[in-house]
């Protein structure tokens, strides 16, 4: 037996089955409940979102042998035929390849026929609106008043090419574009069905690239599942998708904060080995500098589960919102830009470096400048020292932690001595950061994570940090993590006290400078307080 495409074989047969389009649904069941039938149905939307589905589904109903219904049997001649695309009744057009008149005129004088096997004679007519405007003339007396058993249902994915004359004689269904969970949800159903092994992260990309398209979210689908040889893993879908790995994107804005435009350039070289897209890199730059912005101003917004989430809110915390809507406007201008640049590559780095420069200066520094010299004249800037780098805030050191517990000729020591030794990055480095130490012994390392960080547990976190740990140790740790409320401050939590303690004294020390004072009494100025960052 030849092999079917999914978009084929999981095309929904019912209403009950249809993704995504609930309002459509819901309209279309009442309305087939109480028999209230218009004679011309319209269905607007974007290609894959269900247009000649629902369009079939409806013939069903309107057909099928067990009377008109909004849940048809689906196992009747006329239901099976209409399936398998074979009922005689019903007459799918494409109005691509039929666009003129005489081809309209004669379908619309078999419409005057009675059906041959259904209790309707229905018409889909895809992509209406490349109908020439005699053939929309020609089919309007009929649209307006077709005999009793003939149901027009119309498709098309521009409807502002069709007349306002055969908009009015139909009842219009905007379909919506699928978002990207419910698109995800239906792969992994298909794939439990269907027995192939699959990552959630990788049919999350799938989902994204899919654009709102079922259907195509299906055709990426057959291709992931070829290319991975019967298995959906993210690795293989990013290599397949040409998609930016979200660590290259947040190491471009951890280098920002830090200011390191060497580590920029190290980015775009490694995407350019990689042969991935840069206009893809920029579009997911400024998706991810979204979330940033939406977990600065609604925190709560921000999903538990999301796996970058600390990452997440760690630059939404070193960033200024002000500065992440400027990047935000950047990355967008740059990748409207990169056709003009000299090559991708290219316009890619111009925009890293742009993002690099225009990174904000000290409050002292902006308030000197835009004083007026005294002489009336044009005065140089002077070089203003930023105060928050005069008055440098003590450093706080580390607790020690509870106990020190002695493993195999090497002291345990403090946990934070130790995470601070550890060579982790990304998520591996905030689950450590975040655990306490409870236990250590011979062969066993016991931490406990707090409920509200649990989602760090996510692997490969903890294989990665208990890896770290057989290094340091020299021999096999068994990692045990138990979430829980720690009875001490753990490495993160101690970081943001320190970074709060910091926080404060700059802007104490800004509100306290006699110069700040000085402008601020001389141009009606005021302080933006989220403008300033201590100096480390």
């Amino acid at each position: 037996m030849s092999y079917q495409v999914l978009a084929r074989k999981w095309r929904p047969r019912n209403f009950s089955t249809l993704v995504g389009q609930e309002h459509v649904v819901r309209a279309l069941t009442h309305a087939l409940s109480e028999q209230r039938l218009h004679h011309a149905y319209l269905f607007t939307g974007t290609r894959g979102v269900g247009k000649t589905t629902i369009a079939r589904i409806l013939a069903k109903s309107l057909n099928c042998e067990t009377g008109i219904t909004a849940t048809p049997c689906g196992k009747c001649s006329a239901c099976l035929e209409i399936d398998a695309g074979r009922f005689v009744d019903l007459l799918e057009v494409d109005a691509a390849t039929n666009t003129r008149v005489d081809e309209m005129r004669q379908l619309l004088e078999n419409a005057v026929y009675a059906p041959t096997r259904g209790r309707f004679k229905v018409y889909v007519i895809d992509e209406v609106h490349m109908l020439s405007t005699s053939a929309f003339n020609a089919m309007l007396k009929t649209l307006e008043e077709p005999p009793e058993h003939v149901k027009f249902i119309l498709a098309t994915t521009d409807p502002q090419k069709i007349p306002v004359t055969v908009l009015s004689r139909c009842l219009q269904f905007n379909l919506k574009q699928m978002p990207v969970l419910s698109i995800s949800t239906h792969l992994a159903h298909i794939l439990q069905a269907e027995d192939i092994p699959f990552e959630a992260t990788a049919l999350a990309l799938i989902a994204r690239s899919a654009a709102g398209s079922m259907r195509d979210s299906l055709s990426l689908l057959d291709q992931a599942i070829a290319h991975g040889a019967g298995k959906v893993d993210e690795a293989q879908v990013r290599t397949m998708l040409g998609s930016v790995d979200q660590d290259h994107l947040f190491s471009i804005l951890e280098a920002l904060q830090e200011g390191n435009a060497s580590a920029l350039l190290q980015v775009a070289s490694a995407l350019a080995v990689r042969s991935l897209s840069f206009a893809g890199a920029l579009q997911e730059l400024g998706a991810l500098l979204t979330r940033i912005q939406v977990a600065q101003c609604v925190p709560t917004a921000i999903d538990d589960e999301d796996p970058d989430r600390a990452r997440v809110v760690a630059l939404a915390t070193a960033l200024s919102p002000e500065y992440v809507q400027l990047a935000y406007q950047i990355v967008n201008v740059g990748r409207s830009e990169l056709a003009m640049a000299p090559d991708e590559h290219a316009g890619f780095v111009m925009t890293l470096l742009r993002l690099h420069t225009f990174r904000p200066r000290s409050v002292a520094e902006v308030v000197d400048s835009a004083r007026p010299s005294p002489r009336g004249g044009a005065e140089p800037v002077r070089q203003v020292v930023p105060v928050a780098a005069q008055v440098k805030p003590p450093v706080t050191e580390l607790p020690s932690a509870p106990r020190s517990v002695p493993v195999a000729g090497k002291v345990a020591g403090d946990w934070h001595e130790i995470v601070a030794a550890l060579p982790l990055s990304g998520l591996a480095r905030e689950l450590a950061i975040n655990c306490e130490l409870k236990e250590i012994g011979e062969g066993h390392c016991l931490l406990c994570l707090p409920p509200s960080v649990a989602h760090l547990q996510m692997k490969p976190s903890p294989e990665k940090l208990q890896q770290a740990l057989n290094e340091y140790f020299g021999r096999q740790v068994l990692l045990k993590i138990e979430v829980g409320s720690p009875s001490a401050e753990t490495p993160a939590a101690i970081a943001g006290r320190q970074r709060q303690e910091r926080q404060a004294l700059a802007e104490n020390a800004i509100e306290q400078d006699l110069f700040v004072q000085e402008a601020i009494d001389a141009l009606d100025a005021s302080i933006v307080e989220s403008s300033i960052k201590p100096i480390d």
